[in-house]
């Protein structure tokens, strides 16, 4: 029994913090849009949606991107930007 709480617990902790810092600043519940919307402005622009949540004040999107690769993201709640964790900044356009 130990062992799978051990299990459970670590699974949870890794996950957490698979993609670093990522955090979206405080939006009251009313500013927020609905998940909903998220997902169809994603699938409108090729992706497919597996799932939606919230993680650390951000929705996080789990599903396969318009490039064909697997992916998970993080989006404001409020402006449906995409936030991205430390350790995964883009590269600066030029």
């Amino acid at each position: 029994m130990k062992l799978i709480v051990s299990l459970v617990l670590a699974l949870t902790a890794s996950t957490a913090f698979a993609h670093g810092n990522v955090s979206c600043p405080a939006v009251p519940q009313e500013e927020k849009k609905p998940q909903t919307e998220l997902q169809k402005k994603l699938e409108g622009e090729g992706w497919k949606v597996r799932k939606v949540q919230n993680a650390n004040g951000c929705y996080e999107v789990y599903g396969i991107d318009d490039k064909g690769a697997k992916i998970e993201a993080f989006f404001n709640p409020k402006t449906f930007d995409r936030v991205f964790p430390q350790a995964e900044q883009p590269a600066a356009k030029k």
